[in-house]
């Protein structure tokens, strides 16, 4: 059959000369090949044909083996399906199963029963360990109780995070209730015998340590059977927080802040030859000669006290005195640094030397403590005073810093920025002469230029101390020299905090106190930028890249621009209050409004003159000169803007405008003069400078409306033609205005309007 699985390929049936691999076959190739494939196909077959009659037994043989399988299968299904309507019509399986769960259900009862037997057990047995615990508390027992106590605790899973989903039988609640409650009714009985354990008498001083207790009937306790109680049920720390607190009142914060030395006195009370009770006295000492106790006294009457707690009250047991300790030793270490370490930090750096015999001390006081194991020997935490004490030089740095703080506070809110009743004169004469010296303390050289101010004690003073303070900085070491350094600045930030919120109502007003206060910043402005220049050198060479001062500058800097400014618009407010009662320069030809008119601008010559007089001594001449132009600018173009906007004038009344501007313009001549002398002194120190109708552009305008009022219609014309009145600040619409307002309608102004309008430039 091998025949039958080989390839066949198509070029075996034709000769190699019939096939071109290159070339498609021919039709006679064709039936060529299918006649030989025809041939092999009967060859084939053949012998098929040849190896089945060879292998007939075989065959045979292999149809009857499958004839016996299907007869096999056929009888084996008789038989199952006999055996299914056998089963059908006797259910034996649905008894055999309902015994089987029958039999599961007892099972299950029993162990059940089983169960709440054994939680019956149980339960007894923790109630009746709960009866024997409060039998044991009644007898006296109270060891023994307070173990009991901790086995039904662990029993009773009390304290332990409840397991989701798990249920436990209800009685469990009504048990840890009792237990609760026995635990309570030991805890009250313990710390009654605690109570009465230790205490304190005043009229004696004296601290009574009884070692035999009696508390609601039980009697003839000793006091290490009540404390090894309370550490087997956990409350130690509870029991002795009273106890500690007693100390800490009455033995402890006395020995620490009665000013004088202290002795100590022990007795032992033996009636029958047993002690029952151990007492420390303190007596305070008469001696008058002694005012004040030093650090060695402190520390050994509190170690006699430490001594004589850990020896009577805990029984030189460790863990106890370290329970104490621990409840003790935060508040004990707080009062020895605020009653004592603190207060003996050297005032100045030449005492630091002598303050190394108190960190000795301090050092050996708590080795003693460690001994005791009042405090812990391996946590540096409880090193409470020795770190105070190693520090000494931060801490001498931080109450330096709280005094100069507190100095410059001082300074601050007691100045009344005023000046001597010769500062008028030192004003005017360091008008005319701004180089030189000065005898005065109000008269301060401005860093990085040539000029000088006046300004308050405040700020000389301040700077006195901030002077100070930086040399400080110089001469110490790191930790110190960053404190002072930071005190330095906080002294000048001071000023900003203090002086603008206490000296407000005078801010809102126009006197020489804003005026100070604005040389004031102008004056630490310059100083503060002088600062590193002058110090920062000389600094540790740790600071040298962080200390700086330039940013506070500018705050200073903004501060008394915001003060002049500030000034500035209360002058313009009250100067626009009075042109306010000019009612417009409206009908100045009736004689009733030309008093009112010329009231109202008296009115603004007196408020120019009172600014004048209170800012001119003070201030710089540049800031005088810019505020004052500002002012004057307000006033001359709010009379200018309001004449020009009247529309109708009479010829006696724009006589009587010109007169009143003459007027005023006359009566401020005095304070014009100081502009132009503060002009012509620019001009020789610092060259070309503004000139004042630069610096004043509505002074030119004003002028030249006084002009036009008794100016003829085509010289006014001529004037808009060349310039004049446009290089004044005149508008078009308002010389068109004007010459409307005053002149009758003409062909005149009709062609003089026209010339207006057709100028161009």
């Amino acid at each position: 059959m091998d025949v039958l699985f080989d390839s066949i390929d198509v070029r075996d049936l034709l000769s190699s000369h019939d096939l071109d691999d290159s070339s498609p076959l021919s039709s006679p190739d064709l039936r060529l090949l299918i006649d030989r494939l025809q041939v092999r196909s009967l060859h084939i077959k053949s012998k098929v044909r040849n190896y089945i009659i060879s292998h007939h037994d075989d065959f045979a043989a292999l149809f009857s083996q499958c004839s016996d399988a299907v007869s096999s299968s056929e009888r084996l299904s008789d038989q199952v399906s006999d055996l299914l309507n056998l089963i059908s019509d006797h259910p034996i399986d649905s008894e055999i199963r309902d015994v089987i769960d029958e039999i599961g259900r007892k099972r299950r009862e029993v162990k059940e029963k089983r169960e709440l037997l054994e939680l019956v057990g149980v339960i007894l047995e923790l109630s009746e360990k709960l009866g024997c615990v409060k039998e044991e508390v009644r007898k006296g027992k109270i060891v023994e109780a307070a173990e009991g106590v901790g086995e039904l605790k662990t029993a009773l899973r009390i304290g332990d995070d409840p397991v989701v989903g798990e249920r436990e039988p209800l009685v469990y609640g009504v048990l840890r209730k009792e237990w609760t409650e026995c635990f309570e009714e030991i805890q009250e009985v313990l710390v009654g015998f605690m109570e009465n354990a230790v205490r304190f008498e005043q009229e004696s001083n004296a601290v009574r340590v009884k070692l035999q207790l009696s508390v609601k009937a039980i009697e003839g306790i000793e006091l290490h059977t009540v404390l090894k109680a309370m550490d087997v049920l956990g409350i130690l720390d509870y029991g002795l927080a009273k106890v500690a607190d007693l100390i800490i009142k009455y033995v402890i914060t006395p020995t620490v802040n009665c000013g004088m030395h202290v002795s100590f006195v022990e007795e032992i009370n033996q009636p029958s030859g047993h002690t029952t009770e151990v007492v420390l006295k303190i007596i305070p000492s008469s001696d008058p000669k002694i005012t004040a106790m030093d650090g060695e006294t402190i520390y050994s009457s509190i170690l006699r006290v430490i001594k004589f707690i850990y020896k009577s009250l805990f029984f030189e047991n460790g863990p106890w005195m370290r329970c104490f300790g621990r409840l003790t030793w935060p508040r004990m270490s707080e009062i020895i640094i605020s009653n004592f370490l603190s207060k003996v930090v050297p005032d100045n750096a030449s005492k630091l030397v002598d303050f190394q015999q108190i960190v000795k001390l301090t050092s050996e006081f708590e080795t003693d403590l460690k001994e005791l194991m009042f405090i812990s020997a391996s946590d540096n935490k409880d090193e409470r005073l020795s770190n105070f004490a190693d520090n000494v030089e931060v801490h001498f740095a931080l109450k330096k810093k709280v005094e100069i703080l507190a100095k410059a506070r001082n300074l601050l809110l007691q100045c009344d920025f005023t000046l001597p009743q010769d500062y008028k004169s030192e004003a005017t004469r360091l008008k005319n002469e701004r180089t030189g010296e000065s005898s005065s303390d109000h008269v301060v050289n401005l860093l990085f230029s040539s000029e000088r101010c006046v300004v308050s004690g405040a700020a000389s003073q301040l700077m006195v101390l901030v002077h100070q303070t930086l040399k400080d900085v110089c001469l110490s070491s790191t930790r110190v020299a960053l404190e002072f350094y930071h005190a330095a600045r906080d002294a000048l930030l001071l000023y900003e905090a203090v002086v603008p919120v206490k000296l407000e109502r005078q801010l809102d007003s126009i006197n020489q106190v804003a005026v100070l206060i604005h040389n004031d910043c102008l004056y630490l402005s310059r100083e503060i930028l002088g600062l590193a220049f002058e110090y920062r050198s000389d600094f540790p060479s740790s600071m040298k890249e962080f200390a700086v001062f330039v940013d506070l500058a500018p705050r200073f800097q903004l501060l008394a621009e915001e003060i002049l400014q500030r000034q500035v618009q209360l002058v313009i407010y009250n100067l626009n209050k009075a042109i306010d009662g000019a009612d417009g320069f409206q009908d100045t030809h009736q004689m009733q409004q030309y008093e009112s008119t010329k009231f109202s601008i008296d009115q603004v010559v007196f408020i120019l003159e009172k600014v004048h007089i209170i800012w001119e001594p003070l201030l710089l001449p540049w800031a005088y000169k810019g505020s004052m132009c500002m002012a004057l600018e307000a006033v001359f173009s709010r009379m200018t803007k309001d004449i020009l906007l009247l529309d109708d004038m009479a010829a006696e009344e724009t006589l009587q405008l010109q007169r009143l501007i003459h007027l005023m313009l006359e009566s401020l001549a005095s304070l014009l003069e100081s502009l132009i002398a503060i002009n012509k002194t620019e001009k020789s120190q610092e060259g070309p400078v503004c000139s004042l109708d630069d610096s004043i552009p509505s002074l030119r305008k004003i002028r030249k409306l006084a002009e036009l009022l008794d100016m003829p219609l085509k010289s006014i014309t001529a004037a808009w033609e060349n310039v004049e009145l446009f290089s004044c600040g005149f508008t078009l619409s308002e010389v068109e205005e004007f010459i409307k307002a005053i002149f009758t309608d003409s062909p005149l102004r009709k062609e003089c309007l026209w010339r207006i309008q057709s100028a161009s430039f």
